[in-house]
């Protein structure tokens, strides 16, 4: 009786990523999207996928960063509270720090704003063999000076460049951006933290609440707070103008933190799966290299085990008599 083949890794893990992808094809409504959704677990076993995920991304990542090829861009975006910096420590728990590297976007500078909007965003993409996070990133340049047309005004922008199709022009260069960064080997995974409002209000409270907390507390995030509809508003926006197949979105229902890490983690790994990711293969002149560096470094160390013998000569009592 023939075995059923065993599913492919990308199989395994299609529930907790096909649902919340999306490429540019369809229509996308955010109100459409859950932040509470479980996928069917419990915390028990989203822990258990958690951890096979953090295995399989060292892995890869030991891979990616040895075979010197591609790199991979993971970008977080989502509102106050809503899990970007706990989701990055759970899941990238483990993975070698040489080949990763955390950059967070806050207010920009004075340097950074005599730049175009992508500048900064661009000195810090990863380099071949690595993984770059951003936690937030060039998309708070379609989001935060939307809300806010005074921070669109501090950019220094040419007054008559600033139109009514700002917006659309900024997507279109952020996909021209991305198509050109794909097809020079960096993957691109952009994940939106879909939390509820609700849940946000827990969150906060629960900050005010903790002492160990209360650091990441500011009463920016109750007056951003107030913005909630016109914030949802642009993120669906940004969703629907920017997903493509080489740089999808993934919405990921971020009101059960443990499970939103299962979606992310889920989607990092069956991308790079997809990669065919591989240790370099030494080449025939490489391995005879390798063959005679063995032979000498073998007879070094039967050259060493003859000069000890020879140093400690012959014993002429045991241990505990003396000699004659």
């Amino acid at each position: 009786m023939s075995k059923k083949p065993s599913q492919s890794l990308a199989d395994t893990l299609k529930p907790f990523v096909a649902p919340f992808r999306f490429d540019g094809a369809g229509k996308f409504h955010l109100k459409s999207c859950k932040a509470n959704e479980k996928g069917g677990l419990d915390k028990d076993k989203a822990e258990d996928i958690l951890q096979s995920n953090r295995e399989r991304l060292n892995d890869f990542q030991e891979k990616l960063y040895a075979q010197d090829r591609w790199s991979l861009l993971v970008i977080f975006q989502g509102m106050d509270a809503s899990g970007k910096d706990s989701a990055i420590k759970s899941i990238f728990e483990g993975v070698n720090p040489l080949g990763c590297e955390v950059t967070s976007f806050k207010q920009p500078s004075s340097l950074e704003l005599n730049h175009d909007f992508m500048w900064r965003a661009m000195i810090a993409l990863p380099e071949r063999g690595r993984i770059g996070i951003f936690n937030r990133s060039y998309y708070e340049e379609c989001l935060v000076t939307r809300v806010h047309p005074e921070f669109l005004a501090a950019e220094k922008i040419p007054h008559k460049l600033v139109t009514g199709n700002i917006w659309q022009e900024r997507f279109a260069d952020i996909c021209a951006i991305e198509r050109y960064l794909a097809r020079n080997g960096t993957l691109i995974l952009k994940f939106f933290l879909n939390v509820s409002k609700q849940e946000q209000r827990e969150r906060f409270l629960d900050r005010l609440d903790q002492p160990a907390k209360n650091w990441k507390f500011s009463m920016n995030d109750i007056s951003e707070r107030a913005r909630w509809p016109r914030y949802m508003a642009v993120y669906q926006d940004i969703v629907r103008h920017t997903s493509t197949p080489f740089a999808p979105w993934y919405v990921v229902p971020a009101d059960h933190k443990w499970f939103a890490r299962v979606v992310i983690g889920s989607a990092i790994v069956s991308a790079l799966e997809a990669l065919s990711l591989h240790f370099p293969r030494a080449d025939k002149a490489s391995l005879a290299e390798f063959e005679r560096v063995r032979q000498a470094l073998e007879s070094e160390g039967r050259g060493r085990s003859k000069s000890k013998k020879v140093a400690k000569g012959p014993t002429s009592a045991k241990k505990g008599k003396k000699a004659d």
